[in-house]
C-alpha cells in the first residue's frame, strides 16, 4: 500500500514538476489499481479478522486528549489515561488518510474511463458527464493527492522521531517488547491474547 501511494505520488508530480519527464500514464494506474486492490484486502481482514472498534473513537479517547491539552496549558487535569492499541491521533490520522485514499480511489476509477487500457479503449462519455462534472472529478482527484502528500509528510516526521521510533519497528516488524506494552498502553483496554511467557524485553506479538 505505501509502496502503490509513493509511485502514484510520483508519476503524479515528478512530470508536472519538470525533474524528470517520462511516460508516466500507464505507472500510474498500475499503481492505482494496486493500491485500489490493497485497500480492498485491508477492509476485508479489518472486518473479519481484527477488531474493528480498537481504531475506533471513544469519547474516553477525546476526554484523555483534552486532559493532555489542558496540562500542557499548564492546568492541573487528572493525568490522560494510558490508551488502548491506538492512541486518538493515530485513530484520527488513519481516518483522515482512509477518506483521502478514498476520494482519490473513486476520482481515479472514473477517470479510467478517459485512457485506454489493455482491457478497453478510452470512452469519456461512458458517466454521461458534462465538462463540469469533470472538472469536479479533477478537482476534487488534485486535492486529495495534494492532501495525501502533507500527510505522508505528518507520517514520516513522527515515525522518525526518536520517542516513536518503537512504533515504527512495530510497523515493520509486528511485534513491541513486554516494557513498551506496559508503559504505553493499557492492558485493559487492550488485551493481548496469547501472550507467551517469555522474560520481560522479549518481543510481543502486536497482532
Amino acid at each position: 500500500m505505501a509502496a502503490s501511494v509513493l509511485t502514484l505520488m510520483g508519476t503524479a508530480f515528478i512530470p508536472i514538476m519538470g525533474w524528470w519527464k517520462f511516460e508516466w500514464v500507464m505507472i500510474h494506474w498500475i499503481a492505482g489499481f494496486v493500491l485500489t486492490f490493497a485497500v480492498i484486502i485491508h477492509i476485508v481482514r479489518a472486518l473479519f479478522w481484527q477488531d474493528l472498534s480498537s481504531m475506533m473513537m471513544w469519547p474516553r479517547d477525546i476526554m484523555d486528549a483534552l486532559r493532555s491539552v489542558a496540562r500542557f496549558l499548564g492546568s492541573k487535569a487528572p493525568a490522560p489515561a494510558l490508551p488502548g492499541k491506538y492512541q486518538l491521533l493515530q485513530k484520527a490520522y488513519h481516518w483522515g488518510i482512509a477518506l483521502v485514499i478514498f476520494a482519490v480511489i473513486v476520482t481515479g476509477a472514473m477517470m479510467f474511463a478517459k485512457i485506454d487500457t489493455p482491457w478497453w479503449r478510452r470512452n469519456p462519455y461512458i458517466w454521461g458527464m458534462t465538462d463540469r462534472d469533470w472538472g469536479m472529478v479533477y478537482a476534487v482527484h488534485g486535492l486529495a493527492a495534494m492532501a495525501a502528500i502533507s500527510l505522508v509528510l505528518i507520517h514520516i516526521y513522527f515515525a522518525i522521531r526518536p520517542e516513536k521510533l518503537w512504533i515504527t519497528r512495530s510497523m515493520l516488524r509486528g511485534w513491541i517488547t513486554r516494557k513498551e506494552y506496559r508503559d504505553h498502553h493499557d492492558p485493559s483496554r487492550w488485551a493481548v491474547d496469547g501472550a507467551s511467557p517469555a522474560p520481560a524485553g522479549q518481543r510481543q506479538a502486536a497482532e
